[in-house]
């Protein structure tokens, strides 16, 4: 099932980005490390470049990715133009320290302390742009949760001599193109559960674990990957980890398992993961592309 995801609210708060960004030097683009195309909007690629805005595009939770795919992502941003690329955990205060000087090297023009540096946060839902904002500014003023869409309006801040910093509401893009991109988007939590089937996502996220990361799964669940498919990974955790239906005669509640093997993905308790790397990345769209022109 294809997954879309976009909260009326989003409307509103990107035509507020539209006017924010007119008055904005540097984006800083927040991103999921463990899936950063699939979490980067489409929509703020196109507002960034109609006003020629360089970009930071900062990999948030590369304590949580797997460091090869994350060293594969930052070289490949890092050959565009008008971009620089970081990987940090904005729940390391050192971390969001060093955005502010990476964004005065792609806005030398406001290297005088004549204006100030302006710089604009983006970025989907739940990529951790409020606790980003909460470490620059060494202090809490961004509300922080674990669902989707916090973050409801803009507000400003001084953030030392010469810089101020804008942050804005997380924003989806109507439609998500590519199926994969919605599954990894809901795995990684960037979407609200009443717009996914969990078991879905858990399957979807099995497979990737099978192909990918098959020894980690060995470790977390004590099962052998090679006697299972995606469905089987999911109903094995379920079994090993007690998820019956309560007053159903001992049936597996898939559900419940579903949610034992995303929680234990999106914190991190199966290990450092990457649902994609560049590679992947360019195998996804040329399939697609393939599709495209026999359908």
């Amino acid at each position: 099932m294809p997954i879309q995801w976009f909260p009326g609210h989003m409307t509103a708060a990107r035509k507020k980005a539209a006017e924010t960004m007119a008055r904005t030097d540097v984006v800083i683009e927040v991103l999921d490390a463990r899936c950063p195309e699939a979490s980067a909007n489409p929509m703020i690629r196109e507002l960034r470049l109609a006003r020629q805005r360089p970009c930071l595009r900062v990999l948030n939770k590369a304590d949580l990715a797997d460091p090869a795919a994350t060293a594969a992502w930052l070289a490949y941003y890092d050959k565009q133009p008008g971009v620089k690329a970081v990987a940090i955990s904005c729940k390391k205060p050192g971390d969001a320290a060093k955005l502010p000087g990476l964004c005065r090297q792609l806005a030398p023009h406001r290297n005088d302390n004549v204006k100030p540096l302006r710089m604009m946060i983006m970025g989907i839902p739940n990529v951790g742009k409020s606790t980003l904002m909460n470490a620059l500014l060494k202090r809490r003023i961004a509300a922080v949760g674990d669902e989707p869409a916090v973050t409801k309006q803009q507000q400003s801040f001084d953030l030392g001599p010469g810089m101020t910093i804008t942050d804005t509401p997380g924003l989806m893009w109507p439609k998500i193109e590519h199926d994969a991109d919605g599954y990894m988007l809901a795995a990684s939590h960037a979407i609200g559960r009443n717009a996914v089937i969990d078991e879905e996502v858990a399957t979807f996220l099995a497979a990737i674990l099978l192909a990918r990361y098959p020894a980690l799964l060995a470790a977390r669940y004590k099962l052998d990957p090679a006697e299972l498919d995606a469905v089987g990974v999911v109903e094995t955790v379920g079994k090993k980890r007690g998820c019956i239906v309560k007053g159903g005669g001992g049936a597996l509640d898939m559900e419940k398992a579903a949610m034992v093997l995303l929680t234990d993905y999106r914190s991190g308790a199966l290990g450092r993961i990457s649902l994609e790397t560049p590679e992947t990345r360019a195998a996804m769209l040329a399939q697609a592309a393939t599709a495209g022109e026999t359908a």
